[in-house]
């Protein structure tokens, strides 16, 4: 069905300029900002950043502030060496978004080590470290969840399962 033209003679389609977006500006710009820094990051020559990671950046909804997150394979005793060279690098940080970002004005950028992947790190070291009997996924050495789907064949007797009292249970549902 057609619909007639509306009086003013725009059109109910947006424009091509028009954006509609799923997220707010100020998470898209820190992703864009995430980019940025990352890339600039490769550029830097200074083996205090070789093996730094930029996870994140949040912008205020001003865009006047971004923390930026990091994390590196030093760990917690690598922070204050890295937040120093990111102190020594941050006006050229600074410059790459201004000359890459399109934006009215550039977040001033605070650094600081991303503190929830490692407390997943740590999660994940005390889950591997102690171990429930009763989980019936196992965690392969490539850190893959396996499921237990059929019983391994050393739990099988004719065909039918064993429990923990060495009990015979038929598989089939059979009595």
């Amino acid at each position: 069905m057609n619909r007639p033209p509306s009086r003013s003679g725009k059109s109910r389609t947006p424009s091509r300029n028009a954006t509609t977006h799923a997220y707010p500006r100020a998470a898209r710009l820190g992703e864009t900002l995430r980019e940025v820094l990352a890339d600039e990051l490769v550029r830097i020559d200074d083996e205090r950043l070789e093996f730094v990671t930029v996870t994140r950046v949040e912008v205020d909804p001003e865009m006047n502030r971004g923390i930026v997150f990091f994390d590196s394979l030093a760990g917690e005793d690598g922070d204050a060496m890295i937040l120093q060279a990111f102190s020594d690098h941050r006006k050229r940080l600074q410059g790459a978004i201004g000359k890459q970002v399109r934006a009215k004005k550039t977040p001033i950028l605070s650094f600081r080590p991303d503190e929830v992947i490692r407390s997943a790190e740590r999660i994940e070291k005390i889950l591997r470290e102690n171990p429930s009997p009763s989980r019936e996924a196992t965690v392969n050495e490539d850190n893959y969840v396996q499921k237990k789907v059929f019983p391994e064949p050393e739990d099988m007797v004719d065909g039918d399962m064993v429990d923990d009292e060495h009990e015979v249970n038929d598989l089939d549902g059979e009595a």
